[in-house]
C-alpha cells in the first residue's frame, strides 16, 4: 500500500536525495583511497559536512523558521521553537571510512518535544524509510510492519559495540552474551538508524544500544512506533533521547529483551553504573 506522503516528508525526502547524491560519489572515492599512503579519513570529514550543509540548506529554504540539532554543526535556534530538525547527515561514518556501503541520512522532525516524522535513506541501495505520526510507517511505498515473532530461540537482534576509550565494555559484553545464549543471533551493523529502520521492517525483531545521540535515533524512533512496534530506553522511559540509551522491538519481545539488556540483568555490584552511561557513537 503506498503512502501517503506530506509536504513535510516532501521536504524532508528532497533533503536526503540531494545530500545523497555527493556521498555516493564520494564513496566511490573513499573506496580509492583506501590504499594510499594519506588514507580517506580526511575526505570523509569533508563528505560529512559537505552533506550536512546541504541538508539545511534545503530543509532551511522550505522551513525557515524552523531550528536544527546537527551532528557536526550542532544546534541552531529558529525563530518558531515550536519545530527543530534533527540530522546525521552521514550515519555509519565508519563503515563509509572503510569502503563498507552500508550507512545512511537520518532526518527527524521534531514538534514541541516530540519527534512527529522520520526519514533515513540508504544511498547505495535507494531504500527510503519514513513515517509520520499517525500515518504508518514505509520503505518506500511498501507499508512496513514489526515482525510479529514471539519465540526468543528464534529472534535476531542488532546492537552497537562501544568504541575503544568510551565506558560500558563489561556491560555490553554481559548483555550479548545474555542475549547470543537464547535467541537465533546477534548483529552489529554499526548505523543505529538502519538498525532501527530494519526493526520497523521485521528483518530485525530487536534492536538496543547505549551512548547514542538525539540525530542517530531520532527518525527511527518514529519509524519502529509507526510500524506497531516499542520504543523506549533501556529503563522503559519512553523518551531515549534524553538518556541517550534505546530498546526497539515488537511488543511481544520487548518486554522479555529488557529483561536481558536492562538494569535488572546487571550484576549488584555494576547497578551503581547506571544502563544510560554513554558507551557508543552508532557510526
Amino acid at each position: 500500500m503506498a503512502g501517503f506522503r506530506s509536504a513535510n516528508i516532501n521536504v524532508m525526502v528532497a533533503a536526503a536525495n540531494k545530500a545523497a547524491r555527493g556521498l555516493v560519489r564520494d564513496f566511490g572515492e573513499v573506496e580509492q583511497l583506501q590504499v594510499s599512503v594519506k588514507g580517506p579519513g580526511d575526505f570523509v570529514s569533508n563528505a560529512d559536512m559537505k552533506a550536512e550543509r546541504v541538508i539545511k540548506a534545503e530543509l532551511k529554504k522550505a522551513r525557515p523558521d524552523w531550528g536544527f540539532l546537527m551532528e557536526e554543526s550542532g544546534a541552531d535556534e529558529g525563530r518558531d521553537s515550536r519545530f527543530r530538525w534533527i540530522v546525521d547527515p552521514l550515519d555509519g561514518t565508519t563503515n563509509f571510512l572503510h569502503g563498507i556501503p552500508h550507512f545512511a541520512i537520518s532526518i527527524g522532525l521534531e514538534r514541541e518535544g516530540e519527534i512527529i516524522a522520520g526519514v533515513v535513506l540508504n544511498p547505495i541501495t535507494d531504500e527510503l524509510y519514513w513515517a509520520e505520526k499517525g500515518q504508518g510507517a514505509f520503505v518506500n511505498d511498501r507499508r512496513l510492519r514489526v515482525s510479529a515473532r514471539r519465540d526468543l530461540s528464534a529472534s535476531l537482534f542488532a546492537t552497537g559495540i562501544p568504541f575503544k576509550g568510551r565506558p560500558g565494555h563489561a556491560a555490553f559484553l554481559r548483555q550479548a552474551a545474555q542475549v547470543m545464549a537464547v535467541s537465533a543471533g546477534l548483529r552489529r551493523m554499526g548505523v543505529a538508524s538502519l538498525d532501527l529502520a530494519f526493526t520497523a521492517a521485521g528483518r530485525f525483531d530487536g534492536f538496543w544500544e547505549s551512548g547514542l545521540h538525539p540525530w542517530d535515533i531520532a527518525a527511527g524512533i518514529i519509524l519502529v512506533r509507526e510500524a506497531g512496534g516499542n520504543v523506549t530506553d533501556l529503563k522503559g522511559n519512553a523518551d531515549p533521547l534524553k538518556t541517550g540509551t534505546i530498546l526497539a522491538a515488537n511488543q511481544p519481545l520487548h518486554a522479555t529483551l529488557m529483561d536481558l539488556v536492562g538494569p535488572k540483568a546487571e550484576p549488584p555490584a555494576a547497578r551503581a553504573q547506571t544502563a544510560d552511561t554513554p558507551a557508543s557513537t552508532g557510526s
